[in-house]
């Protein structure tokens, strides 16, 4: 079974927040999407929604938010240790790091 960290910086919170201002919600949940760029595997990207978590895999508490990711997303971050979020300062948006 894949186990993975989920942390995010302040500033990168701080940007869901501002960006989800107008979404009621506690959860931000990150999984694999179809298409996109940027994504961990080919053809993949990180995609967000904000359901209430079933099963978590990881999940990191910041600026009243809890990010997580479900079980079912753990074929994604097969072989990655942590999915760490910071905010990129130039692209003004967050950046997905994988180790």
């Amino acid at each position: 079974m894949t186990s993975v960290k989920l942390k995010i910086n302040n500033q990168a919170a701080d940007w869901y927040k501002n960006e989800l201002k107008e979404v009621k919600t506690n959860y931000v949940r990150f999984f694999p999407r179809y298409g996109g760029v940027g994504g961990l595997i080919p053809g993949f990207s990180i995609g967000i929604n904000f359901d209430e978590p079933e099963n978590i895999l990881a999940s990191f508490e910041a600026k009243g938010i809890t990010f997580y990711i479900e079980q079912s997303d753990a074929w994604y971050f097969d072989g990655k240790t942590e999915l760490n979020i910071e905010f990129d300062e130039k692209m003004k948006e967050p950046q997905f790091n994988y180790s």
